[in-house]
C-alpha cells in the first residue's frame, strides 16, 4: 500500500490514526513535533503526510511549506488535521501547500477513506 508519515503531538490521536492505517496495510512512520516531522518526511519521502497544524517547535503550516520546498521531485499528498475550523485557517493551509484540510474531531475510518481517494486520484493522474 502507501507509505504514510503522521505528524501529531496528541498521543491518543496518533494511536488512532496509526492503528487505522497500519490495519489497512499502510507503512506508517510517526513524529510528534514539527522539526522531527519535517526531517522524517524528507528522509522517508512518503506517499502521504498527515500533518497536525498546532505542533511544538514548528507549526504545521511551516512544516508543509518546507516539505514543498524540499520534496520537489517527489510531491507527497499533504493532509492537514486541525481543530482550527475558520475559513482563514483552511485558506492558510492551502496556501502552505496542503492537498486537503480536515477539521478535528474526525472519524479515523473517514480519514482513511479520504486518504484512499486522494491516493487513487494521484495514481490516476501519474
Amino acid at each position: 500500500m502507501a507509505k504514510v508519515v503522521v505528524v501529531e503531538d496528541e498521543p491518543h490521536i496518533m494511536t488512532l490514526i496509526t492503528t487505522k492505517f497500519r490495519n489497512a496495510g499502510h507503512e506508517v512512520h510517526t513524529a510528534s513535533d514539527g522539526p522531527s516531522g519535517l526531517a522524517l518526511a524528507i528522509e522517508q519521502a512518503p506517499d502521504i503526510i498527515l500533518l497536525d497544524v498546532m505542533l511544538p517547535g514548528m507549526d504545521g503550516y511551516a512544516v508543509c511549506s518546507s516539505i514543498r520546498e524540499h520534496l520537489v521531485d517527489h510531491r507527497p499528498i499533504v493532509v492537514m488535521l486541525s481543530a482550527r475550523s475558520q475559513v482563514a485557517d483552511r485558506q492558510r493551509g492551502f496556501e502552505a501547500g496542503c492537498d486537503d484540510y480536515i477539521v478535528k474531531p474526525f472519524r479515523p475510518a473517514d480519514l482513511l477513506t479520504q486518504v484512499t481517494e486522494l491516493l487513487d486520484r494521484k495514481s490516476a493522474s501519474d
